[in-house]
């Protein structure tokens, strides 16, 4: 049957391997050319056709039913491949000619990691999909390892880490691992802690990480997302918010998504960056922007408002739509038709003004003070902007009483610099991604990533969304460029990345960052040499500070770094030795089996070969979990023991 079905280019994908759903999409379509390859062979017109009248009829869900329990390399290394998605009435979704808006995934989760979006392979086992049923340990907390504190001075031995009286970990972190692990792991200290978590994901563009060939690219890349979101949500403080980056591949369906995992009455903004004005100058329309997605947890969140720096004042007075002038007689009466509960007297003292020309003043009567009540405009009695509680909180804080030039006084608002609240369209200079590019290269003598965000755009939603001292969390961190800016803007910050230029990149632009202390030549005393591009002008940025960098301790991660990295079936076939011998292959796998189909596996291309000994390992063991600590096969030294029980506080 193979070999039938296999003289049709179209059942062949790139490396020589049948498309089942293919065929199977042809089948229910009674596609013509199918139908006149399978009548050419007698046994399979004898198997898949029925003889009425001198007609032949095709059977339909006999061949189907053939095609899909048969599967490649059968009683071998295929068959622990779980099929995983909605089926109705026995068929798989996919397999149907039904058109549904669904999700075949949703109820699974989405392992593994990303490459590089800019490196364009075709993804061979990142991401793979597993059913509940196969997840035993998967999620439990894992084993961290390499623990080293980056600071002026150099690298540092870790003794300790540094906590608050509330028991919460006060350290910046870098992390190295699978995100999705890595997050479960720091709920044990992190969740309800978190005030801002910013992430720029793939894309699912189609040349990143998220290239499927299949159906269900948006139910994959979804999944994904939702393994994610949702313990992200845990790890939200309740006034905590989320900034997601994206584009239009996606934006609908994260949209959509985000509205499940977060509530739909948490949904705060959609954030148009344009951030190449001239335009992408491709497809229908010239591509401009992107997409920043913004929610809380709940609906207790809070965001600031943005400080103008080029427009500081000592003070800046401020009526703000309202007009204020003295009235002396308490018995005038004003029949208030709008908004009663905003209006109402403050008292004023005339004899205690400082030295801004501000007076005191007060909700409670005082002897001897002015009454000040609102003004009436045009013959209509106004009220105040804010009502009684809000205006007692902030008495001579942020309103005050003012002398007006005719002598008579006045409520006003009082502000240390000009502000506003963010808008919804960035299109400023500032968050034009080539500045993020240009930003790297000026750090590191070249381009060394593709589209780095600009880290104005970070300061401009950690200046919205936290205060300094809070805790934010990048868990797609990339370049580095969330934990750079939280750095300068005096943010405690985690980062986590799981591919290996996390060290070459992300760390090396951290230690930028803190600087280094350097003596030159007829100075007595040493400076520290920081990195001042990107905002460190703008927050006075001078250097210094430290952060702690770990990692997942790997375990089965790394055969399939091993087989990642192998370029021939030779060195395949070593790590299937070594595989057999040390790693955790899954419950179902026999060994003699698999020896016994080995000249078999030698026919497949080696993506295929592969995919093949990556799905025979237990990937609830791809890092070591805490509750292994003390397992002698795992072999974690005492030195990680002892920073495990700090780091998890046990």
């Amino acid at each position: 049957m193979h070999k039938i079905l296999k003289r049709d280019s179209r059942f062949i994908d790139q490396e020589g391997d049948l498309l089942k759903s293919e065929v199977i999409d042809k089948a229910w379509k009674s596609d013509r050319k199918l139908i006149e390859l399978l009548l050419e062979d007698e046994k399979v017109k004898a198997k898949f056709f029925a003889e009425i009248k001198g007609h032949w009829v095709f059977n339909i869900h006999t061949f189907i039913d053939y095609i899909q329990d048969k599967n490649f390399l059968n009683d071998s290394y295929t068959k622990y491949k779980n099929k995983v998605g909605l089926n109705i009435a026995g068929k798989f979704l996919k397999e149907r000619e039904e058109v549904a808006l669904v999700w075949p995934f949703k109820d699974c989760i989405l392992e593994g990691g990303m490459t590089r979006e800019d490196e364009k392979r075709k993804e061979i086992f990142f991401n793979e999909i597993l059913a509940q049923d196969e997840i035993d340990r998967l999620l439990d907390p894992k084993v961290l390892t390499n623990w080293k504190r980056y600071t002026s001075n150099g690298i540092k031995e870790i003794k300790n880490l540094k906590r608050d009286e509330q028991g919460t970990i006060r350290e910046n972190l870098i992390i190295k691992g699978n995100n999705l692990l890595t997050l479960h792991s720091l709920k044990t200290q992190f969740q309800g802690k978190i005030k801002l978590i910013y992430i720029d994901p793939p894309y699912n563009t189609g040349n990143d990480s998220f290239g499927y060939n299949d159906n269900f690219n948006h139910s994959t890349w979804l999944t994904f997302m939702k393994n994610r979101l949702e313990v992200a949500r845990e790890l939200l403080r309740d006034d905590g918010v989320i900034f997601v980056q994206c584009d239009d591949n996606e934006q609908a369906y994260l949209k959509v998504l985000m509205d499940e995992v977060f509530c739909r009455e948490n949904f705060i903004e959609v954030i148009t960056v344009v951030n190449n004005p001239r335009g992408r100058d491709y497809g229908g329309i010239a591509n401009m922007h992107e997409l920043i997605c913004v929610y809380s947890k709940s609906i207790n969140y809070q965001l600031y408002r943005i400080v103008d720096e080029n427009k500081k004042f000592p003070y800046y007075d401020k009526i703000s739509g309202f007009e204020i002038r003295e009235l002396r007689n308490r018995n005038i009466k004003f029949n208030l038709n709008n908004r009663p509960n905003l209006f109402y007297q403050f008292y004023l003292n005339p004899d205690n003004q400082d030295k801004n020309g501000f007076f005191e003043i007060s909700l409670d009567y005082k002897e001897g003070w002015n009454e000040i009540y609102p003004v009436k405009s045009q013959g209509i009695q106004t009220v105040w902007r804010w009502g009684k509680d809000k205006s007692k909180s902030n008495l001579n804080v942020n309103i005050c009483g003012k002398k007006t030039k005719n002598k008579s006084y006045q409520i006003v608002e009082k502000y240390r610099e000009k502000s506003r609240m963010a808008r919804s369209v960035w299109w400023d200079k500032e968050v034009n991604s080539e500045r993020g590019t240009l930003h790297l290269k000026k750090i590191f003598g070249e381009k060394i990533f593709a589209h780095p965000k600009p880290e104005e755009t970070l300061k401009r939603i950690i200046e919205i969304s936290t205060k300094e001292n809070d805790i934010i969390l990048d868990f797609f961190v990339g370049s580095g460029t969330t934990c750079a800016v939280a750095h300068k803007m005096k943010r405690q910050y985690i980062g986590i990345e799981q591919m290996d230029y996390v060290e070459n990149i992300t760390v090396e632009r951290l230690k930028k960052v803190i600087g280094r202390k350097i003596k030159k030549e007829g100075s007595l005393f040493a400076e520290i040499e920081y990195d001042r591009s990107g905002i460190s002008k703008a927050v006075n940025w001078q250097g210094g500070g430290d952060f702690v960098y770990c990692e997942l301790k790997k375990y089965n991660e790394e055969f399939i770094e091993q087989i990642q990295e192998a370029k021939t079936t030779a060195e395949l076939l070593k790590t299937w030795e070594e595989m057999k011998d040390k790693s955790f292959l899954n419950w179902n796998v026999d060994i003699k089996r698999q020896d016994e189909a080995m000249e078999e596996f030698k026919e497949l291309a080696i993506a295929k070969q592969k995919k093949v000994l990556v799905m025979l390992l237990n990937k609830n063991q791809i890092y070591v979990n805490l509750s292994e600590i003390d397992d002698e096969d795992f072999q974690v030294n005492e030195e990680d023991k002892k920073m495990n029980r700090e780091f998890y506080n046990f």
